[in-house]
């Protein structure tokens, strides 16, 4: 009996899904889409952190290029594999969105050297706690990845505006009706073709609204690309391009609560690819997907890129195409590659005019935002302190934002922590939920703080119809109380407390 060849979306042959290879043709095709959904997002950082970094517009070009280049490298080694290294499944890894406003707070203090030093250092600490993490990811469940992956779209937020008013603050045009204008112009670009019923459209909306951005404001004299031919068009980036990194331990110590973020991150996105593809993903796959993550990050700067991690888009990519084959990645990271070693690609993106960059950044960052909600609206509240961790790690997370100068007076390491509203939020949301959800002392849950009975409130009203009630719900003593024992709190139409008791009636009625 002949065996028929697999076809796209079929299992390998006598394996695994993943494993099916379709051909060089097929796989770079498929390689390209994937390179194109995530473009825009792995040209983002270097972009943001380089120009905080006040460097020249040909240096951005190389940030870009390097970004481009590491990140090749690094979806290889996750996608194909090495002994111990690798998850072998179709992850497509870039640079982390994570661990943007940290660098940016650490680059204002010590300059490029100081954040590629705090990245290899962080990495490498990341590295060796790999072997454990399985036990450490409990102390990151959603209450907090939601928080701080929400934290990181608004904390981003301020940049977007500052690129659609022109970036430059010194400049003549800064905030001007023009640039501000084109960088609306952008935005509804993005918001149109978003509309179009056509996937590739749709999905590319951010990086051809850019696109289409660059093109409109070139033709309004407002996009100077005189200085894309300046310099070579083929090279390997240079390592240690920025001299060599220097290392602070604050620097060092906030970025690697950015790290713990980004090991949570890769874990769920490796537990999602591996249920969409259908196979099976244990603690060792787990392991070495995550050594990969870190030994790239590791990796990345010294040819000047930063930490990495898996793009959450592409995993959406997979579900959508159904396209399951490892391969398929690994030629989308060659195509990384060869892009990294061309530095005049990266001198194209840094001439691209910063108000399209604001444009596309606010939908770009605020999908980020977005993401970090949807995960918290998958938190329980009920009868627990859920709700106050949100509520004050996403405050201390914005503080830095709102004022900037709060940590003036504080000693540098404290700036250096806290001025990053993501290390702010990350550590108040995993000391906070040390506190509330894993230290059991006293007998918080038979008394639930004001927060905690704040989630819940029952209408006296609505009694008599129990629309409120949950199943679980019961009487003691007379009060209402869930199925953990937890009171119930009733109020009135006017939302004042009844001191209600089943059996009779408030006000002696």
């Amino acid at each position: 009996m002949v065996k028929r060849r697999p076809k796209a979306g079929d299992a390998a042959a006598g394996g695994r899904s993943e494993d099916e290879w379709l051909g060089a043709g097929k796989s770079f095709t498929y390689g390209i889409q994937h390179v194109l959904t995530m473009y825009g997002g792995i040209i983002a950082p270097p972009l943001i952190i380089g120009g905080a970094a006040g460097v020249s517009p040909s240096e951005i070009g190389l940030l870009v290029a390097s970004c481009l280049f590491i990140g090749g490298l690094a979806t290889i080694l996750q996608s194909f594999g090495l002994p111990f290294f690798g998850s072998r499944l179709p992850l497509v890894q870039g640079t982390s969105f994570a661990g943007v406003a940290t660098m940016t707070a650490i680059v204002a203090d010590g300059g490029l050297p100081a954040v590629f030093g705090a990245v290899i250092a962080s990495a490498l600490l990341g590295l060796l706690v790999t072997p454990v993490f399985s036990r450490l990811v409990k102390y990151f469940p959603p209450v907090v990845t939601g928080t701080v992956i929400t934290v990181i779209g608004l904390s981003l937020m301020p940049v977007a505006a500052r690129w659609a008013m022109g970036n430059d603050t010194r400049a003549v045009d800064f905030g001007s009706v023009a640039n501000i204008g084109l960088a609306a112009l952008t935005l509804v670009i993005v918001l149109v073709l978003s509309k179009v019923p056509v996937p590739a459209v749709s999905r590319l909306s951010i990086l051809l609204s850019i696109v289409v951005g660059t093109v409109l404001a070139a033709a309004l004299g407002e996009a100077d690309f005189s200085a894309v031919g300046e310099g070579p068009i083929f090279a390997v980036p240079t390592p240690f391009a920025f001299g060599p990194p220097t290392f602070g331990v604050a620097a060092i110590a906030s970025m690697f609560i950015v790290i713990l973020v980004t090991l949570t991150e890769t874990t769920a996105d490796i537990l999602a690819v591996g249920e969409i593809v259908d196979t099976p993903v244990g603690k060792r796959r787990i392991g070495d997907g995550l050594r990969a993550d870190m030994a790239s990050s590791a990796l990345a700067p010294v040819f000047n890129g930063f930490a990495q991690s898996a793009f959450a888009q592409n995993v959406g990519l997979v579900a959508i195409t159904g396209i399951k084959s490892r391969f398929v990645v690994t030629a989308g990271g060659v195509v990384l590659l060869v892009l990294g070693m061309l530095p005049v690609l990266g001198r194209v993106v840094a001439a691209i005019p910063y108000p399209v960059l604001g444009g596309a950044g606010l939908v770009l960052f605020g999908t980020v935002a977005a993401s970090g909600i949807k995960t918290l609206s998958k938190v329980d509240y009920n009868g627990n302190m859920n709700l106050v961790i949100v509520a004050a790690s996403v405050g201390l997370g914005m503080v830095p934002i709102a004022a900037p100068d709060f940590y003036h007076h504080f000693p540098a390491w404290v700036g250096t922590i806290f001025h990053s509203g993501i290390s702010a939020a990350a550590l108040t949301a995993v000391l906070l939920n040390l506190f509330f959800n894993h230290l059991k002392a006293g007998k918080a849950d038979a008394n639930p703080s004001v927060f905690a009975a704040a989630t819940r409130v029952i209408d006296y009203s609505d009694l008599k119809a129990l629309s409120r009630l949950k199943n679980g719900d019961r009487i003691v003593d007379g009060k209402i109380v869930d199925a953990d024992g937890n009171p119930v709190p009733v109020r009135d139409a006017d939302g004042r407390p009844v001191p209600y008791r089943i059996g009779s009636e408030p006000d002696g009625h």
